[in-house]
């Protein structure tokens, strides 16, 4: 017997000792692993998370290195060094300023593509796993009242630890999807903050240099 039979065998016997609630849940996790996968080639792909380069490019741009702060953009494999190539070779950066932060946000909207399903799966995953454990606990007291007086106490433990099973199964889904999509969140935001930083500073008005003595306004000069 091969190893995929043995999964599948022991699938279809967990299958049938959590009802139909526990296959729906089991979809459910193959589906939210699936599009776990694909975010995580995504990002990696759009670079996301890889900001050192650009981070580098615009310290060198702000301290007068325009060629070196080229060179670690190209360097770079975020999504935000062609954006900020596209600037830096522009003679009016000024007015590429809008079109830079709509197409930073349309990058970043693709990169958000699929956060709203493992939403849906960390909430609906517990709801559902509670949904079985209602059901399977009416189950239970039904065979427990029809049953009368004599009532095997083992018999209701079991149909009533069955019936957690669902909850478990539902919380195990839940949790960790949870959290590898804050950690997606984290990254995109991360970088959306990242991406207002580079259009500001490459096509925004230059800061006033430290050190540059404030002007004196004119008629509050009573010395």
């Amino acid at each position: 017997m091969s190893w995929a039979h043995q999964v599948a065998v022991s699938v279809h016997g967990f299958v049938l000792l959590g009802g139909w609630v526990v296959g729906c849940l089991l979809v459910l996790s193959v589906l939210a692993g699936a599009v776990i996968l694909w975010k995580l080639w995504q990002l990696s792909a759009l670079g996301l998370g890889q900001s050192a380069g650009v981070r580098q490019a615009l310290d060198q741009w702000n301290g007068g290195q325009a060629q070196a702060a080229r060179l670690s953009a190209q360097a770079s494999s975020s999504i935000l060094a062609r954006l900020a190539l596209r600037a830096m070779a522009a003679d009016d950066r000024a007015a590429l300023r809008d079109r830079l932060h709509a197409e930073a946000e349309a990058e970043l909207a693709r990169a958000e593509s699929g956060f709203r399903f493992l939403d849906a799966v960390a909430q609906v995953a517990p709801l559902m796993g509670l949904f079985g454990t209602v059901l399977g606990m009416i189950e239970a007291f039904q065979a427990m009242q029809g049953a009368g007086a004599s009532v095997d106490p083992s018999i209701l433990a079991g149909g009533i630890w069955v019936a957690l099973l669902t909850t478990a199964v539902g919380l195990a889904i839940a949790m960790p999807v949870s959290l590898i999509l804050t950690a997606f969140e984290s990254r995109v935001a991360a970088t959306r903050t990242l991406a207002a930083t580079l259009v500001e500073t490459l096509c925004g008005p230059a800061l006033p240099q430290s050190g540059r003595p404030i002007p004196r306004m004119m008629g509050h000069d009573h010395a």
